[in-house]
């Protein structure tokens, strides 16, 4: 690409996002069209990629936050089902959600929601191989979370049980504690599934991503619960499919 044209396309694009922005377009009136067609299309795929906080917030509110996102940080991707990566980090320092502190981590279950629809396949662990394996055996080997897993601790709000309500179309109760807890999306087959991970269990996750071996990561969520079963613990991501098995855990088990 010529230095020449790469200038033209950069001055058109900060055109379109940036109305205060003196270009050779910026006083034709079909330019001005086209940049609201643009920008429209832009806040609609925001309001298709987050709609747990639209629910929460209104339309009209959602849209004018959208609007504001999308001038100052536009898509750097065609495929728009990505589009809103950073969203969740914007409206932690957004004004006027200040007083909705659940609303970030929201938004970031949302995009987790994208990120594992959209990750790539991979085999799960096979629960029965790994039941056979000796407890010396079990203990060197390490897993690794799968492709599309996502998981994330909210310390102190219940932003789980906030956004599942709302991403299933609940009407949120006064049944919800409020208090911290974690989340866990995972897509070993088609569909995206979630549900409610506890500390133990992303400090387990944590330490699978980091590269640690199956005794370690159990370390880790003792480390955090003393008293977390770690079978039960085991059982159920595997039964998530949250968990995949390397191929040079190979040696390891032979």
């Amino acid at each position: 690409m010529s230095g020449s044209f790469a200038g033209f396309q950069a001055s058109f694009v900060k055109s379109l996002f940036d109305q205060d922005a003196a270009s050779q377009w910026a006083t034709q009136p079909a330019f001005a069209v086209y940049r609201n067609t643009v920008m429209s299309g832009c806040v609609d795929a925001l309001q298709a990629n987050f709609p747990s906080v639209v629910r929460l917030v209104g339309v009209d509110w959602f849209r004018a936050a959208a609007a504001i996102y999308v001038r100052a940080q536009p898509p750097c991707d065609g495929r728009l089902l990505m589009y809103g990566e950073t969203f969740a980090h914007f409206l932690a320092d957004f004004e006027p959600a200040h007083d909705l502190r659940y609303l970030a981590g929201v938004a970031r279950l949302d995009r987790f929601w994208i990120e594992a629809h959209t990750a790539e396949d991979a085999p799960v662990v096979d629960s029965r191989w790994l039941a056979g394996l000796s407890p010396e055996r079990l203990g060197v080997l390490f897993l690794l979370p799968h492709p599309a897993a996502r998981w994330c601790l909210f310390d102190e709000l219940p932003v789980y049980s906030i956004w599942a309500a709302n991403r299933l179309g609940i009407e949120t109760t006064d049944d919800i504690v409020w208090q911290g807890e974690g989340a866990l999306l995972t897509r070993s087959v088609d569909a995206v599934a979630w549900q409610a991970l506890d500390a133990s269990g992303v400090a387990f996750l944590d330490a699978c991503a980091e590269g640690d071996s199956l005794a370690e990561a159990a370390g880790a969520a003792l480390g955090v619960h003393p008293d977390v079963d770690i079978a039960v613990l085991l059982s159920r991501l595997l039964s998530a499919g949250a968990l995949i098995c390397p191929a040079s855990n190979e040696e390891r088990t032979a």
